[in-house]
C-alpha cells in the first residue's frame, strides 16, 4: 500500500507497531481492518481503511470504520482512497470527533 509507505517514510510511523488485515469480531461476524497502528503496550491506537481510487469516500465508508472502532476503541481513524485522505481524532470524554487538517506525525499522536 502506498499509504502505508507514506505513513512510514513521511510521518515517522514505526512499521513494527503496524499490522495489516487485522481481524475483529463484530456482532458475531468476523471483519478485517485494513491497517491498525498499535501503541508500545500493543493496544490499538489508529485504524486505517483503504479504498480504491475510483471509490468515493462517503458516509458509508465512515460507517464501516466506525463499526470496527466499536471493538478497538482507537484515538484516530483514517480513510483514504489514494487521492483523498481523511483523519479524525475521537474524543471519548465528550462523545465527539474532530477532522484534522493533515495526517499527524507519529510523534504528535
Amino acid at each position: 500500500q502506498h499509504f502505508v509507505h507514506f505513513l512510514l517514510a513521511h510521518k515517522g510511523y514505526p512499521q513494527a507497531l503496524m499490522a495489516n488485515e487485522v481481524q475483529v469480531q463484530l456482532n458475531g461476524t468476523k471483519k478485517r481492518c485494513d491497517t491498525v497502528l498499535y501503541r508500545r503496550d500493543l493496544t490499538a491506537r489508529m485504524i486505517v481503511e483503504y479504498k480504491a481510487p475510483e471509490i468515493e469516500i462517503t458516509q458509508k465508508v465512515f460507517d464501516q470504520i466506525t463499526r470496527y472502532n466499536m471493538v478497538l476503541k482507537v484515538d484516530y481513524l483514517i480513510v483514504s482512497n489514494g487521492l483523498q485522505h481523511y483523519c479524525c481524532r475521537i474524543d471519548y470524554e465528550h462523545n465527539s470527533y474532530t477532522f484534522l487538517q493533515d495526517i499527524p506525525e507519529y510523534q504528535n499522536l
